[in-house]
């Protein structure tokens, strides 16, 4: 049998990070055993979905590197294949026309409420007799067995039992007509040849009622795998302020996709004590039956420990494809300067985000407008005006513009003044960077540019003179 999984999420919102775990956990899982994986946009709620929210689906799994191989697939050209299949259970009697009124059902409601029991649909028009009235315009619903009951051997929860006088006579088709979701599912996932199902367990009470609509339909259901939802750290359910916001707004805050994936991946499953996975890893490890049956729980702060990891320990050219679109949002052309490569094997044990990265790599691409604060007290005082112009005047004469000749020029300086490097160095630093902290001094100087970096240097010595002459 060959493996066939599917993500199919509602095109309501952002791809969020309890989507994208799912699309993770069904993608590894056909990967592992050389299946095929479906993306399926459930399309059918016409007040909510956008063609927005579709593009940031797609967008986000493109992003994270999670092909499909067919797909994607909308609901809303299914239509005429619902519609078939509705007709097939109304013509086999195991669906039916139900009038009952918004009231009826209200009232229903209410009364199995007031008396503690399970509010469900009391099968009134499920024999219907009497005429049905001509101003209503029924539902269609499903023909429930009335005894027996459903078995699902979940690949995460194990074996579960839903007795069908539990169930009701869902309806699988609106008054205007439109399926319902239990009734496209099941016919997507029966028409698609999709043999395992990894979703949310918020889907665990659809199941016996899929079911038992592939049942009547003569189909074999997929195998199921519910795995448990996310919590925040506060052990509420995870939003927003947990975390939860669209996959893409992790990419604009400058993580990289390996970073979340890898994170993604053990939320709620492990392989012994290993913590950095690569995609290749994953795949060979991962089982969907090693899912935990507890919910998990967020921790942003782990996250960013994985993104330092990545960030220190990828390749310079896979950071630099990235970090290039960061530069591009500060209003940077990473083309006009120093390689971006070069910048990145200098900057990557500096910065935990890419965001972070970009901000502490401009001032190699642009005049910066204005000094730290603290960095320009301390360091560029009227002491530190003749290093500075000493070490301007050798490098202004330096044909080699490299770090290790750069490296003996300000040593040199500090050596003719018989003063610490960091005498030199930290004014110099301050001088080109606009603050105390940057790559080594050489390395630095080597990626501003000769041009730049004298004309920076005269910038901080007009500076100390201003300083100076206020005092």
């Amino acid at each position: 049998m060959t493996i066939r999984t599917r993500f199919a999420p509602s095109p309501t919102g952002y791809l969020h990070i309890g989507g994208a775990r799912t699309a993770l956990f069904s993608w590894l899982h056909a990967r592992k055993h050389g299946g095929s994986f479906i993306l399926r946009i459930e399309d059918t709620d016409l007040e909510r979905s956008t063609a927005e929210s579709v593009n940031a689906i797609l967008e986000g799994m493109t992003w994270l590197g999670l092909e499909y191989d067919e797909g994607p697939f909308s609901q809303m050209e299914r239509m005429d294949r619902y519609q078939e299949v509705i007709q097939q259970l109304l013509d086999e009697g195991k669906a039916y026309r139900c009038y009952c009124s918004r009231e009826r059902l209200d009232m229903l409601r209410a009364k199995q409420m007031a008396r503690k029991e399970k509010p469900r649909y009391d099968g009134y028009c499920r024999e219907r007799r009497e005429p049905p009235p001509s101003d209503v315009r029924p539902v269609i619903r499903f023909r429930t067995p009335g005894e027996g009951s459903v078995m699902v051997d979940d690949l995460v929860r194990g074996r579960i039992v839903f007795s069908n006088s539990e169930l009701d006579d869902l309806i699988i088709a609106r008054s205007d007509g439109t399926p319902t979701y239990n009734l496209t599912v099941v016919v997507d996932d029966l028409d698609m040849g999709i043999t395992h199902v990894i979703r949310g367990d918020d889907h665990l009470n659809n199941t016996p009622r899929q079911i038992n609509i592939l049942s009547a339909l003569g189909a074999t259901p997929p195998v199921y795998a519910h795995v448990p939802m996310i919590l925040g750290e506060d052990g509420a359910r995870l939003s927003k302020r947990h975390g939860a916001v669209s996959v893409m707004q992790y990419h604009r805050d400058g993580y990289l996709p390996e970073a979340l994936l890898n994170y993604l991946v053990r939320l709620g499953w492990s392989h012994g004590d290993q913590e950095i996975f690569s995609i290749d890893e994953m795949i060979t490890y991962f089982d969907i039956k090693d899912v935990n049956h507890s919910a998990s729980t967020f921790n942003a702060g782990k996250l960013l420990w994985l993104n330092q990891h990545y960030i220190k320990t990828s390749p310079p050219a896979r950071i630099a494809h990235h970090l290039s679109w960061h530069l591009g949002r500060l209003d940077i052309d990473p083309a006009q300067g120093p390689p971006l490569e070069e910048v990145v094997k200098a900057q990557q044990e500096r910065a935990k985000t890419l965001v972070e990265m970009a901000e502490i790599s401009a001032f190699f691409y642009r005049d910066f407008d204005d000094y730290d604060e603290a960095a320009a007290r301390k360091h560029l005082r009227p002491v530190a005006a003749e290093p500075l112009q000493k070490v301007r005047n050798v490098l202004a004469s330096l044909q080699d513009w490299h770090p290790e000749s750069l490296h003996q020029a300000v040593v040199s300086v500090a050596e003719d003044l018989g003063i610490k490097m960091g005498k030199v160095a930290q004014p110099l630093r301050v001088a080109l960077s606009g603050r105390a902290a940057s790559p080594g001094i050489d390395v630095t100087l080597h990626l501003v540019g000769k041009a730049a970096a004298l004309r920076r240097i005269d910038r901080a010595l007009a500076y100390i003179q201003q300083r100076a002459n206020a005092a």
